[in-house]
């Protein structure tokens, strides 16, 4: 039932002469492994069943992966998916230092071009540290008029750990991050680019700033919010407006936050649908991950 919808979406926009629109989400799928052994827990059938039934309820065309368990779990979820009636022809499995968990795309449109970026590193406090997962850089062609750069991410963790601070390793990330946005932009600043992910951290850090940027190639924070009917406005000028956005619960604080972000060049910014773009609120939403899946919505067509 899926692939029918996508076709008459597709059709509908063709014949009514509008631009056809289209749709990108990003969900972390909390530790989406099949096998034992990797220092970190199977996902149940049960668990695999809820991720299912949470994209099935988005029917992205494009969808960044965090904590994917390998090429041979993203296989499996990909399978169930088009057992759904949810196809994904393209797909994408980006290694990285931690080789437990990694970041995917699934794409219903051709992936053209790859520029994976799996071996990245920094020096902090005179050690040399490896980014800890792989930065997945497609670009997407979605009609022969329109395509798009996606950059699929996952930040380091706000879990502390032993060789350095996590904040500050999380920063340096971004900062490689930052890094290629600005050199794409910076010789295209009205290039398409998206930026998906869990970036572990919230809207007014300083990795998160950074990601973002200044300037003519400042990225638009698209601040997906539940469709629950909320509509009071901001409470102070330039402020946002109060809104039911967190995708993340942190058990340890019992504290719920906005770490997961889509994030858009100003060419991209353009073609956004504000209205058509959310956080997934659905019943039992934890069985599948501590993550809720976010979605961005688009019109196929510079402008």
């Amino acid at each position: 039932m899926g692939s029918i919808v996508w076709v008459l979406a597709l059709w509908a926009g063709v014949a009514s002469g509008e631009a056809p629109k289209f749709r990108v989400a990003t969900y972390n799928v909390a530790n989406y492994i099949l096998r034992e052994g990797t220092g970190r827990p199977v996902k149940s059938p049960e668990s695999r069943a809820q991720v299912c039934a949470a994209i099935r309820a988005l029917a992205p065309d494009v969808l960044v992966l965090q904590e994917m368990g390998g090429a041979d779990a993203l296989e499996e979820l990909r399978g169930r998916l088009k057992g759904e009636g949810l196809d994904y022809p393209w797909a994408e499995i980006v290694p990285g230092w931690d080789t437990n968990i990694q970041v995917a795309v699934l794409s219903r449109f051709p992936i053209v071009a790859r520029r994976h970026h799996t071996n990245e590193s920094y020096l902090l406090a005179g050690r040399r540290l490896h980014v800890s997962r792989g930065i997945a850089e497609v670009d997407i062609e979605v009609a022969s008029a329109y395509r798009f750069t996606l950059l699929g991410v996952h930040l380091k963790s706000r879990r502390p750990v032993g060789v350095a601070d996590e904040a500050e390793m999380r920063l340096q990330e971004a900062r490689i991050l930052r890094a290629k946005i600005e050199e794409r932009l910076s010789a295209q600043p009205e290039a398409n680019l998206l930026v998906a992910g869990d970036l572990n951290d919230v809207k007014n850090s300083r990795p998160v700033r950074t990601i973002l940027g200044s300037g003519r190639i400042r990225l638009t924070d698209t601040r997906p919010a539940e469709r629950n009917g909320d509509t009071v406005p901001a409470l102070r000028p330039r402020s946002d407006p109060p809104r039911i956005t967190w995708t993340h619960f942190y058990e340890p604080e019992d504290s719920y936050s906005r770490v997961d972000y889509v994030l858009l060049s100003r060419g991209m910014t353009r073609e956004w649908v504000p209205e058509e773009t959310y956080v997934l609120a659905f019943p039992d939403w934890g069985l599948a991950s501590d993550h809720r899946p976010v979605l961005a919505t688009f019109v196929a067509e510079d402008r």
